[in-house]
């Protein structure tokens, strides 16, 4: 008998847990649901205004038919590489920083408290959108490119380092006894015990990020920071919807183009976790790329 009440308490106490569980996911459902809705009261939402705005805006759409002259004629694959050529160079003046504080934030090579000091400087960074860094730079370089470059390398050492410190506490403990067990020292360790694990997920992170800042560069281009995006507000400007089109179809071939390189890079990468096969990932990309076009 005993047994049995026992199987009988057992039972109740499932029954009550799955009780307070389903109580707890309608609480958080009415919850969701409330903070949408006003959200929606918050913004002004209306699907009735949006309704009765819907004609306006089909009659406009003739008028964005893309220029296909104009891209040529104004050059915008020149706009396109500057713009590029912003997020590269933000993104490559930002990684050495990102790595020295994502290596001084992780708990295994700096002890708690102090690496919170080189989490915070990277939180800071990672807080303040690049949009925002460019106009807090613009007393030093003005409307251009190299503000832009400014912006996107400072939100990258925030961006960029968070994720290798989070890399680097997930790491495995038994190359790190190895090497202690043997004597080395702290950068020994560090470096051929830490890093030496995390190679490849880091230079996969450091593509995941040039892809973003290339997009960021565009709207950085919004705020006159050059590239297609200046030239894409400037037409929006002269109503030239056309010309602007024109501009946002060079953006989206600029953007996937860049998407597909580093997508293939890092499938290649996971595969290929040898310096050896990086070598050869980097000397034989062009022709796999190629294959993969044809195919």
């Amino acid at each position: 008998m005993s047994g049995v009440s026992a199987v009988e308490r057992r039972l109740e106490e499932i029954r009550l847990t799955r009780r307070v569980r389903w109580v707890l996911y309608g609480l958080l459902g009415v919850t969701f649901a409330g903070t949408f809705y006003g959200s929606l009261l918050l913004l002004d939402f209306s699907l009735v205004d949006l309704w009765e705005d819907t004609p306006r805006f089909l009659g406009t759409l003739s008028s964005y038919a893309p220029n296909w002259e104009v891209i040529l004629e104004r050059n915008l694959p020149r706009e396109a590489v500057v713009t590029l050529a912003i997020g590269f160079a933000g993104t490559v003046i930002g990684f050495p920083l990102a790595l020295l504080l994502g290596v001084l934030g992780s708990g295994r090579v700096t002890p708690f408290p102090f690496n919170f000091i080189f989490r915070s400087i990277m939180g800071t960074s990672r807080a303040i959108p690049a949009l925002l860094w460019f106009l807090i730079f613009i007393p030093l370089a003005g409307l251009s490119p190299v503000t832009g470059t400014i912006a996107i390398a400072v939100s990258t050492i925030g961006n960029l380092g968070r994720l290798f410190t989070d890399e680097l506490e997930e790491i495995k403990d038994g190359p790190i006894e190895a090497m202690q067990t043997t004597g080395a020292g702290k950068a020994q360790v560090v470096v051929f015990g830490m890093l030496s694990q995390v190679r490849t997920s880091f230079i996969a992170w450091t593509l995941y990020i040039f892809e973003i800042n290339v997009r960021v560069a565009v709207t950085l281009g919004l705020l006159n920071a050059g590239g297609i995006g200046e030239f894409i507000l400037v037409q929006q400007s002269l109503r030239n919807f056309g010309d602007m089109m024109a501009g946002i179809v060079v953006v989206l071939i600029l953007i996937i183009g860049v998407e597909m390189i580093s997508q293939r890079l890092r499938t290649y990468l996971r595969a290929e976790d040898d310096a050896d096969g990086l070598l050869q990932l980097l000397v034989g990309f062009p022709r796999r790329m190629a294959e993969s076009a044809l195919k």
